[in-house]
């Protein structure tokens, strides 16, 4: 698991290669990825947007920019949490995710930036 804490907002993210739903033989590796988001501060945040940067080696860096995620703007209560679940594609197999959630302290209207801590993807199938 790769953590990270920012504003006292706790990022948690858990890989897994999704073996059955890729095809190494189509250049296609899928990964699932859970994510908690725990808020430790004292005040109400709502989750915004989200921006991913995602390398997949041999095949260069996306970025991905987009209103909360899974279709949700959630709102955290301090003390709570939300957890979630995607998924990416990459051709090669082997990458690395990192990015930003961008929220708001809904008590000050305050405007945070919450990293998410950068994970390694590797397809086990590759690691044999």
């Amino acid at each position: 698991m790769y953590s990270k804490t920012t504003n006292g907002i706790t990022i948690n993210v858990e890989p897994v290669y999704d073996a059955l739903n890729s095809f190494p033989s189509a250049n296609r590796f899928v990964f699932k990825y859970n994510i908690e988001i725990i808020n430790n501060s004292d005040f109400n945040i709502k989750l915004n947007r989200r921006k991913w940067l995602i390398y997949d080696v041999g095949f260069g860096f996306t970025e991905v920019i987009g209103d909360g995620v899974i279709g949700l703007t959630p709102t955290i209560l301090p003390d709570d949490s939300f957890s979630y679940f995607s998924n990416v594609a990459l051709r090669s197999g082997v990458g690395t995710m990192a990015g930003t959630y961008f929220m708001t302290d809904i008590d000050s209207d305050e405007d945070l930036d919450i990293e998410i801590p950068k994970f390694n993807l590797l397809a086990e199938v590759l690691s044999n």
